[in-house]
């Protein structure tokens, strides 16, 4: 998803905790160019007002009544219920969490412990279409699939494989040099470290990470990171 920087980038918060959830708003609505267009406190809410409201970002917690934030991201992803970017925001640094939400299609990790300009920064970084994953935590990925998954399986939330595509069979598909973006989009880099990295304009990058999205049919640059870590395209060592 990617945001037209003409108007304000729209927000739905979801947390069943009022003092959070108005803690978000007046940080948020504190900079021009963010406007929270709703609140919900549960994941059905979530799942409700984001078809009616078609946010542009979701902030949405993970412990909630009444489906969680994770099964409401998964759903909201799955049935394209939305375009939003869905930013999981939580109390809790697990793992399970963690890739759990990456797994059901969240674009970003971010913890309740971080400032109030972490998470204004957050918003517009997945409002732009990029992945929101701290270096420690693309370590963490990297190792979870890496050791979890053999070739022909794929990771479970909880730890378990199942049967999946074998390794590199869709990467096909990606000349040679989109496969090296994906590498190193993998690898947490930005466009810029990109673009320095292969001795390109920046313009460049992003019309090889639209190309990578869409011959992969990917929803977001977070999603191109968990295909890299599923398929064996990065290991716990080139991170």
């Amino acid at each position: 998803m990617t945001h037209d920087e003409a108007r304000d980038i729209r927000v739905l918060l979801v947390d069943d905790q009022d003092l959070v959830r108005a803690g978000f708003r007046i940080i948020l609505e504190s900079e021009d160019g963010i406007e929270v267009v709703g609140e919900a406190t549960t994941g059905r809410a979530a799942v409700a007002l984001a078809s009616e409201l078609q946010p542009d970002v979701i902030c949405m917690d993970v412990q909630m009544p009444d489906m969680d934030g994770l099964q409401a991201t998964e759903l909201l992803t799955r049935d394209a219920k939305t375009d939003a970017a869905i930013l999981i925001v939580t109390t809790f640094d697990r793992d399970d969490y963690l890739f759990a939400a990456l797994k059901a299609g969240a674009s970003g990790f971010l913890l309740k412990n971080a400032g109030p300009e972490e998470l204004i920064d957050a918003v517009g970084i997945v409002a732009r279409g990029d992945a929101l994953i701290a270096p420690a935590m693309t370590r963490r990925v990297v190792e979870h699939f890496a050791t979890s998954a053999q070739p022909g399986e794929t990771a479970g939330t909880g730890g378990e494989t199942h049967p999946g595509p074998a390794r590199h069979s869709r990467l096909d598909v990606l000349t040679e040099r989109e496969a090296e973006v994906l590498r190193l989009l993998a690898q947490g880099l930005s466009n810029s470290e990109i673009a320095r990295r292969l001795f390109v304009g920046e313009a460049t990058v992003k019309t090889h990470v639209s190309r990578i999205l869409m011959k992969l049919d990917l929803r977001d640059r977070t999603q191109a990171v968990v295909f890299a870590y599923e398929n064996g395209i990065v290991t716990p060592g080139s991170v």
